[in-house]
């Protein structure tokens, strides 16, 4: 007998692509049980994302909570009369509360030896070497819910139940183009993904021609300093964002411009996810090749060489990756995008 939850935690206490491809387990619960209510547990810098998922109906962050003490956050769970905890990013401490909380439902993958004492629905789940998308090995998680459906990559866009974010802050929205195509190039990915390199990145701001394009360079602060010299050699060129943007800020004006070019990163995913026309660019490596993480939307696609990458798997200087043509990114972005140029 399947169950039927009312109250659900979904736990992923990690990074936003991360995040932003666990939302469409919240949509496709909520078609199952409509009348369920949906928490997510995550880090308080991924609240930005969640909060404009219109399937999730409260959010806790885990950074706030997690100095307590044990017990004090035992209580607290219990305090939520959860009856499903779905540990989709797997924590041991966060397990031992949830087992302590006597939460009815606990469940997550089999492969973690705690969760042999601390879920009471297991799942085993192969992640590593599986040939499903990360969103698919999510909503596998729902299979202990009775929902047992094999969903195609094509299907998910329309489980994010993402609402439109505001309109950018005016400091940003007045940087936008209206006779131009509005583009974000996003260059490093923090350590989560290889990158392509900011020579290919070069080579792609010089195809793309300066009277057609407006090309905006976004990331964090330690990421325009590591650019330093790239920037300063294209400010003619590009607008820099570096640094400049909260994740908030990040969001509205990804969904206000019309493409954006990235690594496997979690402004990749955002735009993907929004319905922008996205490009991930990415190492045919596992378990980072985009069988696994390719930006999923309506009008997202990636790019990758057909080759072995095995040898690169010991540093992140990936020939693989860089191996990638900027003139395959330009032609995407051109029969994509050629339209909304204004001339």
């Amino acid at each position: 007998m399947s169950i039927k939850p009312s109250n659900i935690i979904i736990s992923r206490t990690d990074n936003i692509g991360d995040v932003v491809l666990s939302l469409p387990m919240a949509g496709v619960l909520k078609s199952r049980y409509p009348n369920c209510k949906i928490t997510f547990l995550g880090k308080s810098y991924t609240r930005s994302i969640v909060d404009i998922c219109t399937q999730v109906d409260d959010f806790i962050a885990w950074d706030d909570i997690k100095d307590r003490d044990f017990q004090t956050n035992v209580d607290f769970f219990k305090s939520l009369d959860i009856d499903t905890f779905i540990h989709v990013f797997p924590n041991p401490e966060i397990a031992r509360i949830a087992a302590k909380a006597r939460i009815k439902n606990r469940i997550g993958t089999s492969r973690r030896l705690y969760h042999l004492t601390t879920c009471n629905k297991k799942i085993n789940l192969k992640r590593r070497n599986s040939n499903l998308h990360e969103s698919q090995l999510n909503l596998k998680l729902l299979e202990p819910l009775g929902i047992k459906a094999d969903f195609p990559l094509l299907k998910i866009p329309e489980y994010y139940g993402l609402k439109k974010p505001g309109v950018p802050d005016p400091e940003f929205s007045e940087l936008l183009s209206k006779s131009r195509i509005n583009l974000i190039i996003h260059p490093r990915s923090m350590g989560s993904a290889r990158e392509w390199g900011l020579e290919n990145f070069a080579t792609l701001i010089h195809f793309l021609p300066e009277n057609k394009y407006k090309i905006f360079i976004t990331g964090t602060k330690e990421d325009g300093e590591s650019m330093k010299d790239f920037l300063s050699t294209y400010e003619q060129k590009v607008i820099d964002l570096t640094g400049k943007m909260t994740l908030t800020q990040l969001v509205s004006f990804i969904n206000a411009c019309d493409g954006l070019v990235a690594a496997s990163t979690g402004p990749l995913h955002i735009s993907a996810a929004l319905g922008k026309f996205t490009i991930g660019l990415y190492a045919p490596m596992r378990p980072i090749h985009p069988g696994r993480w390719a930006p999923v939307g309506y009008n997202a696609e990636f790019l990758v060489i057909d080759k072995s990458c095995n040898k690169c798997r010991k540093t992140s200087d990936c020939e693989c990756i860089r191996s990638i043509s900027p003139n395959d990114v330009l032609q995407k972005l051109e029969r994509n995008l050629s339209n909304l140029y204004k001339r």
